[in-house]
């Protein structure tokens, strides 16, 4: 009767003949934990300082509305009240959006800086990785051609 051959012993000498390195993944999921940590940061710094120029601005909107709803002994009062009001609300909202621009922007750069610096680390691991996983399979490769 015919034996059937062990394909097991075969696959595994056929992947102990070319070995997979993983610290090459291990690399790569670090560099893209330590570069999701970094965008997290300047995201959540931006997001706070978001909110405290909001919280400002409301707070500011309030005080002006305040001296606008008191009460005044004439008409004409009323109208002044509500254009000095409307006056400094559009000077507070010019400033307010002048900040949220400065945020905005400092977050761009920021990023932009850090894709860059994740783009040449990348470069850089894939390229060792390359070349050590073609030196490898050149050992690999010598070794199986010297049996």
């Amino acid at each position: 009767m015919a034996k059937t051959q062990d394909f097991t012993a075969m696959m595994k000498d056929m992947m102990g003949a070319f070995p997979v390195d993983t610290s090459a993944f291990e690399g790569a999921f670090k560099s893209q934990a330590s570069l999701g940590e970094k965008l997290s940061g300047v995201y959540l710094e931006a997001a706070d300082k978001s909110a405290e120029i909001t919280s400002k601005w409301t707070k500011d909107t309030i005080s002006k509305m305040g001296e606008m709803t008191k009460a005044k002994t004439e008409p004409a009062d009323y109208a002044k009240a509500m254009t000095d009001f409307a006056s400094s609300y559009a000077e507070m909202s010019a400033e307010h959006m002048a900040a949220f621009a400065e945020i905005a922007k400092k977050v761009q750069s920021e990023t932009v800086e850090l894709m860059m610096a994740a783009g040449k680390d990348m470069s850089e691991e894939a390229s060792a990785t390359i070349q050590k996983a073609t030196k490898d399979a050149t050992a690999a490769a010598k070794k199986a051609a010297a049996k």
